[in-house]
């Protein structure tokens, strides 16, 4: 390799084909769905060779700045830039930032290795050869798009034809395929010149960029703008609003890719899915037996290819096979497993009611830069809330208009300030929190803090937060 390589990693994505775990507010990338790691912390350790790659950019919304920061600091992984977009405008706009970005900071020879979040990938010999290979190709002046070799008809990904030869491992993009029925599926198995499009590609950043300019003008006027118009915020590079707006909502595919002369495909044979449904997860998990898989507490009895996810409750299986049992803390999902494409349109109909769209939307648990809260129990008037604080971090001075609150700890020590009256609660201690007092909870102690919240009042939403001073830049 000429140089190193910059990753681009793209986390904004807010994919629910993995409901009931993936919600808008909580996508697939940031779940455990392989192993004890998310997605995405697997794709940054992928980039932590400093032989080979500089630190990464990460591309997100800002709904999920905080988890990509806490994330990569689990993931031990020091970042370069998290870039902010404010609007989704799909993979063009947000490569063609990453570059200018890029190309600012590093220089226009810098090679971008860019990677969606929400992948799984079989790191081994033949992945590292295939890195280095494609980054050769970049370095040539080639925009390199890595194609999986198919194994199996796929009609849940893209594919892309090969032309002919550029070199020993590359070849020409003869044209992109939309997601076939399954008899062209197999038709294009079946000719050997098709591979499924993995979403990943290696390319020259002043190379990309040019592209840009001559195919893509607007993606790339927009983009560069709202890179010079960027302002830092804590951690974080907040992309232009106005500007980045102005990008059209295109994919690299068909904004560039599908234009250029300097196109390859280097077909790869590493272990790849895009986990777009949970037979998916089932296909690259470790199973039993009998072919079955379990993810929290599961019992099987007489069950054979089955998926369970469990939460919470335990799930007991008994006489069934190609199942599909998916329980998070407040929805399930029951299918046959190899029917799990199905999931979209459930998706769909559930966000059509509004007595069920929140179940799209939002997951029991959220997640804030200090910790977070899992719903316990919702009533009249009332909710109860189990809430967690990370060492050393704090929420906001804050108060209510139309709520007051009770904590009891339950786990480690509490730091509170309470009118500007600072005390000290540990395990099994409480205090009351009258309605409109300024307050403030935070964990001085080595230990995640644990406590019950129980809010009482006329209005409960979190809308009713007034923010007093944060340490986080929140309103």
């Amino acid at each position: 390799m000429a140089a190193l390589i910059l990753p681009v990693v793209l986390a904004g994505g807010q994919g629910t084909r993995l409901w009931p775990m993936s919600r808008s507010t909580r996508p697939k990338q940031f779940l455990p769905l392989t192993g004890p790691t998310s997605l995405f912390q697997q794709t940054l350790q992928r980039v932590l060779d400093p032989s080979r790659y500089l630190p990464p950019i990460v591309l997100t919304n800002t709904e999920y700045r905080f988890l990509v920061a806490e994330q990569a600091q689990e993931a031990g992984v020091v970042l370069t830039a998290i870039l902010l977009e404010p609007v989704a405008r799909n993979t063009a706009a947000a490569i063609a930032a990453a570059a200018a970005y890029g190309t600012r900071t590093f220089g226009p020879g810098v090679v971008l290795h860019v990677l969606p979040s929400d992948h799984s990938v079989a790191v081994d010999d033949g992945y590292w050869i295939a890195t280095d290979e494609a980054a050769a190709a970049a370095n040539s002046g080639r925009l390199v798009t890595f194609g999986i070799k198919p194994t199996t008809p796929e009609t849940g990904y893209g594919y892309i034809e090969a032309g002919k030869a550029l070199s020993n491992t590359t070849m020409e993009v003869a044209r992109f395929v939309e997601k076939p029925e399954r008899a062209r599926a197999e038709e294009m198995l079946a000719s050997g010149r098709f591979y499924w499009n993995s979403g990943m590609f290696m390319l020259g950043a002043g190379t990309f960029l040019d592209e840009c300019r001559r195919l893509a003008p607007e993606t790339i006027a927009a983009a560069q703008s709202a890179v010079e118009l960027a302002k830092a915020d804590l951690d974080f590079v907040r992309l232009e609003a106005e500007a980045f707006g102005r990008a059209p909502d295109i994919s690299v595919d068909y904004a560039i890719f599908e234009k250029t002369d300097r196109a390859a495909v280097l077909p790869v044979s590493f272990g790849w899915s895009d986990l777009g449904s949970w037979d998916a997860v089932w296909k690259v998990s470790n199973k039993d037996a009998a072919q079955n898989v379990a993810n929290g507490p599961v019992t099987f009895s007489n069950t054979s290819r089955s998926l369970i996810v469990s939460e919470r409750a335990h799930v007991a299986i008994e006489g069934l096979e190609d199942v599909a049992v998916i329980a998070s803390e407040d929805a399930i999902y029951i299918g046959k497993l190899s029917e799990a494409q199905k999931v979209g349109p459930m998706v769909k109909t559930l966000r059509k009611s509004a007595a069920t769209r929140s179940l799209t939307e939002t997951h029991r648990t959220a997640y804030r830069p200090w910790g977070g809260y899992s719903s316990v129990l919702n009533g009249d008037r009332f909710q109860v809330k189990k809430l967690f604080v990370k060492p050393g971090r704090k929420l906001s001075l804050q108060k209510h208009h139309h709520r007051s609150e009770h904590w009891v700890v339950v786990r480690g020590t509490a730091e509170v300030t309470i009118d500007g009256t600072q005390q000290m609660l540990t395990e099994n201690q409480s205090v009351y929190l009258p309605l409109g007092c300024t307050h403030r909870l935070a964990n001085p102690g080595k230990i995640e803090l644990e406590l019950i919240e129980v809010q009482t009042g006329s209005y409960l939403g979190e809308d009713d937060i007034v923010r007093i001073e944060d340490d986080f830049g929140r309103q």
